[in-house]
């Protein structure tokens, strides 16, 4: 089997994906714009080849490459790169080459925040009231209709950037005086817990690694305004929203990928959706799962690419939790204090490459424990300001 991965340094996380591909039997192929010596050695190890372009946005340079590995190669199997910001490239390509997967027509409902609502509803999952506003006049009537506070966003947008919290009518005119209407979306502010259902579903669509996160605070407000964040793997995924999760696993037709649904538990314990994404959550999350239940996903992924099947346990032995920091402040303890203080619960920790920091911080640390309270504690300290 041929799979190309776009762009496999980066995350460098990411490159064991390619790694798991070469360890299922498959041929790993690698197209990015990195020279070819700067990539770690175990990623050059697990590629059968590599192509460099000059820019990986210059499309017709990646038909090329594609175009040389299929008469090196044979037939292209698979084609991904477990990025949102090539979602639509990948798209391009498959359908260019005739490659099992996504295609440039299901991109509207995995990219546009107003097409997702329109399949929350038709599958029954209630969301937040709102709607693309291309003018002052509609965002006013959506705001008349819904009330303070209204959130507003880009259509298409990855996080939280360029996102507004309007709380009152003088924001709303700040607002409607900085945007491109065209681009956004509007909709009433849900006070709620952002939780969210994980995993992997296979070629039929079956749900086969699922797991769920719980966030200290909302990405909008770590963004915004430029605060810490941690979050924590559960143990138990509680039954309704394991419901709903795999109820939008039908509904959008999640097929042969890791998919990343997120959810607002509300004060009364019920569920909004708020989005869906068709790839791992960012950051560390999957080095999460790995430390959690000490599997390998990345190699669970490329076995059921290559073999159709995974082997993951359903059982959750601890809780395991990411903990960031951000630069601009300074800590009670470095980075040996907390070394030393949790010796056996740190189970990794590294620094963020910049292009994520503003969502999970320039630093980061896994800890796992089967004790939810031991994280929650390891949480203060780690981000305890001097």
């Amino acid at each position: 089997m041929n799979v190309v991965f776009l762009s496999p340094h980066f995350p460098p996380n990411f490159q064991r994906f390619c790694v798991g591909l070469r360890e299922a039997g498959a041929t790993a192929l690698g197209i990015a714009d990195e020279f070819y010596d700067k990539l770690r050695p175990e990623l050059r190890a697990a590629l059968s080849e590599y192509y460099q372009v000059s820019d990986m946005r210059r499309y017709d340079d990646l038909l090329r490459g594609l175009g040389h590995f299929i008469v090196k190669h044979g037939t292209i199997d698979r084609l991904d790169s477990m990025n949102e910001y090539w979602l639509e490239t990948e798209a391009r390509l498959r359908e260019a080459f005739d490659i099992p997967g996504l295609r440039p027509a299901d991109m509207p409902r995995f990219k546009r925040k107003s097409e997702m609502k329109r399949v929350f509803a038709r599958a029954g999952i209630r969301a937040a009231r709102g709607r693309v506003c291309p003018d002052a006049a509609a965002t006013r009537a959506l705001v008349d209709e819904v009330g303070y506070p209204v959130v507003a966003k880009p259509d298409v947008g990855v996080g939280a950037a360029r996102t507004f919290k309007i709380r009152d009518a003088r924001e709303l005119e700040s607002y409607l005086e900085s945007v491109s209407f065209p681009e956004y979306i509007v909709e009433e502010f849900i006070d709620g817990a952002i939780v969210t259902y994980d995993g992997l579903a296979d070629r039929e669509g079956r749900v086969v690694f699922e797991a769920s996160l719980r966030y200290s605070r909302g990405v909008m407000e770590v963004v915004n305004e430029d605060v810490e964040v941690w979050y924590y793997a559960v143990r138990e995924i509680p039954h309704d929203l394991q419901a709903a999760g795999r109820t939008l696993v039908d509904a959008f037709e999640v097929r042969e990928r890791f998919f990343h649904f997120e959810f607002f538990r509300l004060p009364d314990g019920s569920l909004v959706a708020l989005e869906v994404n068709i790839r791992p959550p960012g950051g560390l999350t999957v080095d999460m799962w790995n430390y959690q239940s000490d599997i390998d996903m990345y190699r669970e992924w490329a076995n059921l690419i290559v073999h159709g099947r995974v082997a993951v346990p359903s059982l959750r032995p601890t809780f395991c939790a990411y903990i960031g920091r951000k630069a601009r402040y300074r800590y009670a303890h470095d980075i040996d204090e907390i070394l030393t203080r949790f010796d056996g619960l740190v189970r990794h920790h590294q620094p963020i490459d910049d292009i994520f920091s503003a969502a999970i911080g320039n630093y980061g640390f896994i800890v796992r424990a089967p004790d939810l309270a031991d994280l929650e504690r390891a949480a203060e300290v780690i981000q305890q300001r001097a």
